[in-house]
């Protein structure tokens, strides 16, 4: 195992009326910005309780924020956020939302310039507005860590912060606010978050065993509960798991001290910013071809998730490896979305340009820092 230091100052008020608990969590006398999206939850009944507990708070408002937050969206709440002299941000969404308002939160004390130059590149953030978060959609961990990802629309650019200033003060989880979400964004989220965990997981040993047990009970409840939540949306018992689970998955717990990959999610963000892919469906397109690039160097910890995962027992070390790498691939069919690019209407000649922001940024990709522009290229090839 590699050294690390770890630290997580989110606190979590999980379960059923856990939104009872807001207003003693916002700060008293705060002066508050609550930060949502296309408006789910004007509709659901969420937008009213959380009006109703911040009663006694001085509360402003800022909806419309994109499935893949927009930077220049992000732009005119930073605007709202210096008029108002807002002192706490509210985040009542799923990743999306929540990545918007940290980022909201470091562009409105930034004094060095551009904020944009916080994503391009890597600005330190020196400063933060404190925000807290309602979430209703698990899937990416966004409400546990201290990380976010922004697209600049104009560009068409996709990139990521993070800052230990951004980490949420207190997010709220109730797994029955995702009943009403529809199945495409189930399916995601259920999705994104088992990647996470992969990447996190799928590298090379180091003897990390606590780190893989972890893991791998992770990947196990999002995979079985997964495949019942769609047949069965209101059942309590599956919403909570697969929330508690894809906050683990990316809470940078499982993470520490073991070689990382990230390599589909990187290669992932041109597949959103040109094409407007789902970000969970460009990781069902990209992960199978990763796995498959990569085989010899992913070849172990393939046949050891393989085995605790999907129950993949038979045959030597390669084969099982490569039975995983399927029954990836059939569990993102099952949960509904593409694994090819032919499938999203992206085609041979579409490559070299969403290969390219890997080399003008700099990214030497994977645990081994060995993928560059041409092998993201024959990857994405792999998945035509």
């Amino acid at each position: 195992m590699n050294n690390f230091e770890f630290c997580n100052p989110v606190k979590i008020v999980f379960g059923k009326g856990s939104m009872a608990r807001l207003s003693e969590l916002v700060p008293e006398g705060s002066k508050v910005l609550m930060i949502y999206g296309g408006g789910s939850i004007k509709r659901n009944g969420i937008y009213e309780q959380v009006v109703k507990a911040l009663h006694p708070f001085d509360l402003f408002e800022f909806g419309g924020i994109e499935a893949n937050p927009h930077y220049e969206t992000c732009m005119k709440a930073v605007e709202i956020v210096k008029k108002e002299k807002i002192d706490f941000l509210l985040a009542v969404g799923g990743g999306s939302v929540i990545d918007a308002t940290k980022f909201v939160a470091a562009a409105t004390c930034f004094e060095e310039g551009d904020p944009w130059t916080i994503l391009s590149k890597g600005a330190a953030v020196k400063k933060a507005l404190p925000l807290g978060v309602v979430l209703t959609l698990s899937a990416t961990g966004s409400e546990m860590n201290e990380r976010a990802v922004i697209s600049r629309a104009e560009i068409h650019q996709k990139l990521n912060f993070a800052s230990p200033l951004v980490f949420p003060k207190f997010s709220i989880l109730d797994p029955e606010v995702t009943y009403s979400l529809p199945p495409r964004q189930v399916a995601n989220g259920v999705v994104d978050s088992f990647i996470h965990v992969v990447e996190q997981y799928l590298t090379y040993p180091v003897n990390g065993m606590v780190q893989d047990e972890f893991s791998e009970g992770l990947m196990r409840v999002i995979h079985t509960e997964g495949l019942k939540v769609l047949e069965d949306p209101h059942n309590y018992d599956i919403r909570a798991n697969l929330m508690w689970a894809a906050t683990n998955a990316l809470n940078v717990w499982i993470g520490q001290g073991v070689p990382q990959d990230w390599s589909s999610h990187r290669m992932g963000y041109s597949l959103t910013a040109l094409f407007g892919l789902d970000h969970a469906q460009t990781l069902a397109i990209l992960l199978p071809g990763v796995m498959t690039y990569m085989f010899k160097e992913k070849q172990q910890k393939l046949a050891q998730m393989g085995k605790a995962v999907f129950g993949i027992v038979d045959g030597t070390e390669e084969e099982r490896a490569h039975k995983t790498i399927e029954a990836c691939e059939d569990f993102f069919r099952k949960m509904g979305l593409k694994t090819r690019l032919g499938e999203c209407g992206i085609h041979k000649e579409d490559i070299p340009a969403l290969a390219e922001p890997i080399d003008r940024q700099g990214w030497k990709l994977g645990e081994h820092h060995n993928i560059d522009s041409k092998v993201a290229s024959d990857i994405m090839a792999l998945r035509l």
